[in-house]
Formats: structure tokens, C-alpha cells, sequence
């Protein structure tokens, strides 16, 4: 059984940051349904290559925020890989280089496979921290 995560139903960011979750998502859900994973994780590595500044903590969180928002309208599962990839690849749209990490979530229970977005010195963006930090990434793009 897997725990449920209740996220905001309300838009975050301007407009820019909402298209660029847009463009994110449907390249997101195009390459994890069409494409082998290692295609998969070499646009992931290009989007890294492309994104110059880091991004600060509030716009990767609105970015996030913008792609989960986005993701309610999509007709198919939108779960943490599809959410996280959409949201590298709208910050590269918007020239940042966030994290792309995959691996467990060990809190809340149960230990699951999980997909997520932190900033580079390993904060994770839009997740459960009350518990504190218990991500391990065994993939970092």
C-alpha cells in the first residue's frame, strides 16, 4: 500500500512559469512512454547541460508546483517520475539546472521508489520534510 500526499490545487507562479510546466510535462510524458529509459536519462542530462543559473528555492518550488498543477489535467498517470522529469525539464526551459534524482523515500512509511527534484546542495523541492530529510538518490542528473 502506498501513502497518499496531498498537494495544492492552486496555481504557483506567473504565466511563464506555467507554460514552461506545460512544455515540461507533455516532453516529460512523450519521452517516458516513447522512448528507452537511457534516451530518457540523456535528455535529462541535455536539459541539465542547457538550465546556466541555479535555481533559488521559490522558483523550484513553483516550478513544481506549476507541473503537479498542470498534471491534474493530463489524462493518464502523473505520479513522482513523470512530475519530477516534467519539472527538470521546465527549468531548463526557464535556464535553470535543478536535480533530477532517483531512488527511495524511506518517510513516510513505507520505503518506496521515488523520483524527485532537489536543488544542488541536495534539498529536495515539494516534499514531505516534517519528518526530515529521508531521500536516498542512487541517480543524480
Amino acid at each position: 500500500m502506498t501513502t497518499t500526499e496531498a498537494f495544492t490545487t492552486s496555481p504557483r507562479g506567473g504565466p511563464g512559469c506555467r507554460a514552461a510546466a506545460t512544455v515540461g510535462l507533455v516532453a516529460a510524458m512523450l519521452l517516458l512512454r516513447l522512448a528507452p529509459f537511457r534516451v530518457v536519462v540523456a535528455a535529462a542530462r541535455l536539459a541539465r547541460r542547457v538550465g546556466r543559473r541555479t535555481p533559488d528555492p521559490v522558483h523550484a518550488a513553483d516550478l513544481v508546483d506549476a507541473v503537479r498543477h498542470t498534471g491534474r489535467w493530463w489524462p493518464t498517470r502523473v505520479a513522482c517520475l513523470e512530475t519530477s522529469l516534467a519539472a527538470t525539464l521546465a527549468a531548463a526551459v526557464t535556464g535553470r539546472r535543478p536535480v533530477w534524482c532517483l531512488g527511495a523515500r524511506f518517510r513516510p512509511e513505507p520505503v518506496e521508489y521515488h523520483a524527485w527534484v532537489c536543488l544542488p546542495d541536495g534539498t529536495p523541492v515539494g516534499e514531505y520534510l516534517l519528518a526530515g530529510r529521508h531521500h536516498h538518490a542512487t541517480l543524480e542528473i
